[in-house]
């Protein structure tokens, strides 16, 4: 699948990188509530090559396919989709209903558009892109026998919403009578089902892609080349997936169950060096996507680049002449354009618009007196030098251990120069290792969980736990395979506090 085994800051401290900077003046035009938007073009060549951030082996660093070739990839059209219930929750005869359902484009770059005249609009049609799967799975296929078993729910782990509904994937209809099941969307990754089953939209995803993944026996010719075309980084030396190669079926299906639901093996990363899912909410306040701060956002249409890129157009770069989308056996060969798809830049524009809508759920935890001596805790600690308020980050990137950023980055990028000492593994030795970490924002903690970029620690007071820096430490989250203890070293900041200040932080941060 495209996302893996399974299938986002210059400022000065204290300042703001919002919604109005990212938006061009030229691109809102405003008259009698209409809202007519001069579309950017998503894919040009200039921005394309000074859009990421050189990975720490500039070697690898990726080069992207050109406009000319992006532009004659077939546009995706976009069909209505269903939602999916776990098996016990299904109405009576909805499946057959289903079956009897004539397949609706809803968009695709011909006749079919949803209504676009006001900003409101415009942001409801980018919510249909967010929850458009691009992975279509037939009756018959494995995903779709698993969604209507009631043990790969309870072996995966699965949760389902207070319908009954699992809202991670949806039914679509291609072509009556048949039903498929639809996976990849933004909306996989990106939604958060929380306790008692209200669901959060764009908040850090918790549905168990691995363990979902290989509920069932998966062999090991198939899982060969998905390990490589995801994963591989055949320029770093030594090779950092050699590791993987080595083991059985049962031996990835143990290490993939490792990867707690809100961290994944995502598309470049690794199942030895998973990802922390990230939160999209107030996303558009930030200035660098992804966990070490790959690409820059310098406006929205960086963002509609990156969810392009990310949505397969990646596959199709050459990392040394690696191309893990291309054509086997040296992978140095692009595909047909014909034989891939992609959204038209209306539609990345909508769903640029959409994710900067997105509001964090109403926070239950009140400001009360512990919170606020919490807050004191946090200021005479200098937590504000990196996650300075209102935003609770400063936008910067902060080197890896061992990682010394090369001549001039300081110049074209923000870089906080210290390192605070986490496992450099995730920036190193993948193809999204840029040899930083962007400092996170703390703005939303209270409902995310599996902390630190890897998700070794599944709560705050975890993370806050001194004990968590020692060899006998055993993760609440993410854990290497075969680890029985795992220490989570770095970030040391706050594990010297007394237990007192301790929880005092951790109730500020919950409000935040």
């Amino acid at each position: 699948m495209r996302k893996g085994l399974c299938f986002i800051f210059a400022v000065v401290v204290g300042g703001s990188f919002g919604l109005t900077s990212l938006t061009p003046s030229s691109q809102s035009k405003r008259s009698e509530g209409s809202f007519k938007p001069d579309i950017p073009k998503s894919w040009d060549d200039e921005a394309i090559a000074t859009l990421e951030v050189p990975l720490a082996d500039p070697v690898g660093s990726p080069k992207h396919v050109s406009a000319d070739y992006y532009y004659r990839i077939p546009v995706r059209p976009i069909y209505k989709s269903y939602p999916i219930y776990a098996p016990g929750h299904e109405p009576p005869g909805y499946m057959d209903w289903l079956k009897r359902q004539e397949p609706q484009v809803v968009w695709d770059d011909h006749e079919h558009r949803p209504p676009l005249k006001t900003q409101e609009d415009w942001i409801k049609a980018g919510e249909i892109v967010f929850d458009a799967p691009i992975d279509l799975n037939a009756p018959g296929s494995p995903l779709a026998g698993d969604i209507r078993d009631p043990v790969w729910y309870r072996r995966a782990g699965v949760p389902v919403n207070r319908d009954g509904v699992m809202p991670f994937l949806v039914y679509v209809v291609r072509k009556k009578g048949t039903v498929e099941v639809g996976a990849d969307s933004c909306g996989t990754c990106h939604t958060r089902l929380m306790p008692g089953g209200t669901v959060v939209r764009g908040a850090q995803g918790n549905f168990p892609f691995e363990r979902a993944f290989f509920a069932r026996p998966i062999p090991r010719d198939f899982l060969q080349p998905i390990l490589r075309d995801s994963f591989g980084a055949p320029w770093i030396k030594p090779d950092p997936l050699a590791p993987a190669d080595a083991m059985s079926a049962e031996q990835i299906a143990a290490t993939s169950a490792e990867i707690p639901a809100g961290v994944v093996a995502r598309q470049g990363t690794s199942i030895l060096y998973p990802v922390q899912t990230p939160d999209l909410i107030g996303v558009k306040d930030r200035r660098y996507l992804d966990h070490s701060g790959l690409q820059q956002q310098r406006s929205i249409t960086d963002l509609m680049r990156y969810a392009a890129i990310n949505q397969g157009e990646d596959e199709l770069a050459s990392y040394a002449g690696f191309i893990p989308a291309g054509t086997p056996p040296r992978f140095q060969d692009l595909p047909d354009p014909a034989k891939r798809s992609r959204y038209i830049d209306e539609q990345l524009y909508a769903l640029g618009l959409f994710v900067y809508s997105l509001q964090p759920p109403p926070n239950p935890n009140e400001f009360v007196d512990v919170a606020a001596d919490g807050k004191k805790v946090f200021e005479r600690e200098g937590c504000v030098m990196c996650h300075t308020p209102p935003l609770y980050t400063n936008n910067k990137l902060t080197p890896a251990d061992g990682f010394t950023p090369p001549p001039g980055a300081d110049q074209k990028y923000d870089i906080l120069p210290i390192s605070v000492g986490t496992d450099p593994n995730l920036t190193m030795k993948t193809r999204r290792g840029t040899g930083y970490y962007k400092v996170p924002s703390l703005k939303g903690v209270w409902y995310r969980s599996m902390f630190g970029h890897s998700g070794w620690c599944a709560t705050l007071e975890d993370w806050f736990d001194p004990r968590r820096t020692r060899d006998d430490y055993i993760p609440t989250g993410f854990k290497p395979y075969g680890a029985k203890t795992y220490a989570v070293k770095g970030h040391p900041f706050g594990l010297d506090l007394s237990a007192e200040d301790r929880r005092a932080l951790v109730a500020f941060l919950k409000t935040l």
